[in-house]
């Protein structure tokens, strides 16, 4: 059993999003091994965070703004993991984007961090675009975008290699991969509790979750396995370089 092939322990039907011709959208929400991996990573460190937070922004006069991105951006990394489809995941995927530009330029006030606030909006939007033509493919292809359907289905090796690195795209945005890493560093750039948040264990393992999540379609990919891997050990290197240097 794959990865993403994992028993559900729960699962939960909020509400049919939205039915367009053949394609159904529910805002459905699937708890099993892996996603109660990460939910357990995603809630232990972001409680921390919050913590840690109420006395290192104690003085400031955005105290109230700051928890009000701080839970909303927990609030999107709990929706990208426990979605059911690809659209649940890719509302959970741009809402962490969006408060992620939302706490990096928090001190907006200074326009060095409003860049760096910006830089991570629009680096991630790229990946973004790969994420969604590759929700695009597999849809045209299966008829569906629930995981389960995505990581059972039997996919031409041309058109599985497609949506793979296209999804692969919008992974390295969001764990920034070379080439799409340039607003990590940036990231530094808001409050010290956010740069914990996003570096340590939330936003940055978000790409490696859908990997992880769609493994059946990598599997058929192996060609795309192995970009991922190559992707993987030059990211690894260029960062210890840039770090010694």
């Amino acid at each position: 059993m794959g990865l993403g092939e994992q028993v559900q322990l729960f699962h939960e039907l909020a509400f049919n999003w939205f039915s367009a011709g053949s394609l159904r959208v529910d805002m459905a929400f699937t708890f099993d091994r892996l996603s109660g991996a990460l939910t357990l990573v995603v809630t232990g460190v972001g409680f921390l965070i919050h913590v840690y937070s109420v006395g290192y922004m104690d003085e400031d006069p955005g105290y109230w703004r700051y928890f009000s991105y701080l839970n909303l951006f927990v609030a999107a990394m709990l929706t990208l993991i426990l979605g059911d489809n690809l659209v649940a995941m890719f509302v959970g995927w741009e809402r962490v984007g969006l408060c992620s530009y939302l706490l990096i330029g928090f001190w907006f006030t200074d326009e060095e961090k409003a860049y760096a606030g910006r830089k991570a909006f629009i680096v991630n939007r790229i990946g973004d675009f790969g994420f969604l033509i590759g929700i695009f493919i597999l849809f045209n292809q299966i008829g569906s975008v629930g995981l389960a359907q995505v990581n059972s289905a039997a996919l031409p090796l041309g058109v599985a290699s497609i949506a793979a690195l296209c999804l692969f795209i919008g992974a390295t945005g969001k764990s920034a991969q070379l080439p799409l890493y340039i607003w990590l560093p940036d990231a530094m750039a808001g409050p010290t509790p956010v740069s914990a948040l996003i570096h340590a264990a939330t936003m940055v393992t978000a790409g490696v979750y859908m990997v992880a999540r769609l493994s059946h379609l990598y599997v058929s990919a192996p060609g795309i396995m192995a970009v991922v891997a190559v992707v993987g050990v030059l990211t690894a290197i260029w960062s210890a370089l840039i770090a010694t240097s």
